[in-house]
């Protein structure tokens, strides 16, 4: 009785390597589609405004001066009161923050994938590279003056208290915020992208694990909670 001849597993190789490939080319292709729909549809999952931003903190400026914490006690609650539900962190827990050579600490007021709001400063100054990002980022200064210095220029940019900083996205810049320097800072665009640069410094230079951890956690905390809140 003649044998039966066996299917060589080089025979099968091709035919499974080029299903996979399709497999993974139309996975790609469809979440190239979705994120490319999302993109140019942001605006949808917004709850903040650039220029309301602005307006609360002209308002807390001019209610509290240069005490800070009054400033920012003010922002918060307001904000709560606005947004009800959670949507704003009223536990004032101040992080410390290694991003781009600088060094301040932050109060998580929201994050969001879309979205996040924290004040960042120091009462000591600092100096460093903004990062180039996927979103928009205005920092509303409340205290202090914030410089700016984008290459081929010869004069600094200057901000000063009540100004707001528009650093666009994609765009970078070196920053300084002289002295003691507090802002309201809002980002709207892709989130997630940018806690590389936040977490970069802690991982190759500072090795400050347990800031790190805290910054993990409330930041990861906030994002969960607000996309089950449908938050995006």
């Amino acid at each position: 009785m003649p044998s039966r001849k066996k299917s060589s597993p080089a025979q099968t190789t091709p035919r499974t390597s080029t299903g996979s490939l399709t497999i993974l080319g139309i996975s790609i292709a469809l979440i190239s589609a979705v994120v490319y729909f999302l993109n140019s549809h942001l605006e949808w999952f917004y709850i903040f405004n650039p220029s309301d931003l602005h307006d609360l903190s002209l308002r807390a400026i001019s209610a509290h001066g240069n005490d800070t914490a009054a400033v920012v006690a003010f922002i918060a609650g307001e904000m709560s009161e606005k947004f009800p539900g959670g949507y704003v962190n009223l536990d004032q827990e101040w992080i410390f923050n290694n991003a781009g050579g600088a060094m301040g600490a932050m109060y998580i007021l929201h994050a969001s994938v879309t979205e996040y709001l924290i004040i960042f400063g120091s009462a000591i100054g600092t100096e460093g590279h903004s990062g180039r990002h996927t979103s928009d980022d205005y920092f509303n200064i409340l205290k202090g003056t914030q410089l700016a210095y984008t290459p081929g220029t010869f004069e600094p940019e200057v901000y000063p208290q009540g100004s707001v900083h528009h650093l666009k996205r994609g765009t970078v810049k070196q920053y300084k915020m002289d002295e003691a320097c507090f802002a309201l800072e809002y980002a709207r665009g892709w989130i997630p992208p940018m806690l590389f640069f936040g977490f970069a410094d802690g991982l190759t230079s500072t090795l400050d694990v347990p800031t790190l951890w805290r910054t993990t956690w409330v930041t990861g905390k906030q994002m969960i909670l607000n996309l089950v809140r449908g938050k995006f």
